[in-house]
């Protein structure tokens, strides 16, 4: 039996990072029912608000805000299974509870693992509120339980990632990568889109999961140009037979001066990669008139992980 706790007062505010998958290689289904994966993970400045606050001990809720649209407030809600979760691993799940609330500017079912970034965001902010002893690995490694994507959003900057994605090795860039992301109205399923690779028959076999050379290259130098060569997403094909109007915003960005365009994740958010800050500047002015872009946001990457704000 763990020593009673210190009743938590202060509420604990975090801020988690959406992310760009740089390079998405995808393998064939798994008995296990998953797809082994090498990804290399970049977190970008468009983040999700974690506010983790006090409430009776075994009651864990969530409030949503902002762009949360479609993000349910129950217990299924991942922000809340993350709270929970933590807690009933250290034992203290009759001793604690938290009211969470999440101001979301992550897009929904948008490709940028913005669940998954609340979930980090409510592990950290828990053990914070409560006071636990736990290391940063094995936030990660609970996150993991949660969601592939969890382990990332808690570590933040640029990682290649493999086996479901949630084993972590860190990368080393240089300078700033600037990001415009062209966001649609409606959001894209990640397993429909895996279902739809599926149907496709565009699984690699196990040898043919790595990142290219020139990737890393161009991340170690800082060299856009060359980071734009060189991304790549299995995924894409198949979130573009699932909504083909993403091509037209593809092809519509790259005419318009980016230096290249990707489906971010499992999509349909689309990420273009621009030389500087100015270019960015424009493409998102000239993307927010296309009928077919809800809403254009600007991003720098890498970016740090889950951490405490005041």
């Amino acid at each position: 039996m763990p020593p009673p706790l210190t009743p938590p007062s202060e509420p604990v505010r975090v801020r988690v990072p959406a992310k760009i998958n740089l390079a998405l290689m995808v393998g064939r289904v798994g008995e296990d029912g998953y797809h082994p994966l090498a990804t290399l993970f970049q977190a970008v400045s468009l983040h999700d608000d974690v506010v983790a606050a006090p409430a009776p001990a075994g009651e864990f809720s969530v409030t949503m805000s902002g762009e949360a649209e479609g993000v349910g407030d129950g217990p299924d809600n991942l922000a809340v299974r993350a709270a929970r979760l933590l807690a009933e691993d250290h034992g203290v799940a009759d001793q604690v509870g938290a009211a969470l609330s999440v101001r979301k500017s992550i897009p929904v079912a948008g490709g940028m693992a913005g669940g998954s970034a609340d979930a980090a965001g409510a592990l950290l902010a828990c053990s914070v509120l409560w006071d636990l002893d736990v290391e940063p690995d094995g936030l990660g490694a609970l996150g993991a339980r949660l969601g592939a994507d969890v382990p990332f959003a808690l570590l933040g900057g640029t990682a290649l990632g493999t086996g479901r994605g949630d084993v972590l090795a860190p990368v080393l860039t240089s300078g700033c990568f600037h990001w415009v992301l062209a966001l649609s109205d409606e959001g894209l399923s990640t397993p429909a889109v895996f279902r739809r690779f599926d149907e496709l028959g565009l699984g690699r076999e196990p040898e043919e999961l790595d990142v290219a050379d020139e990737l890393m290259n161009a991340l170690r130098t800082g060299d856009a140009p060359a980071l734009a060569r060189a991304v790549h997403n299995d995924l894409a094909p198949a979130a573009l037979d699932l909504r083909p109007d993403l091509e037209a915003t593809l092809r519509r960005g790259e005419e318009l001066g980016a230096l290249t365009g990707i489906v971010s994740g499992s999509g349909p958010t689309v990420a273009f990669l621009c030389v500087d800050e100015s270019a960015a500047i424009d493409l998102s002015t000239q993307l927010a008139r296309l009928p077919r872009v809800r809403a254009v946001r600007r991003a720098r990457g890498p970016a740090q992980g889950a951490r405490l704000i005041s």
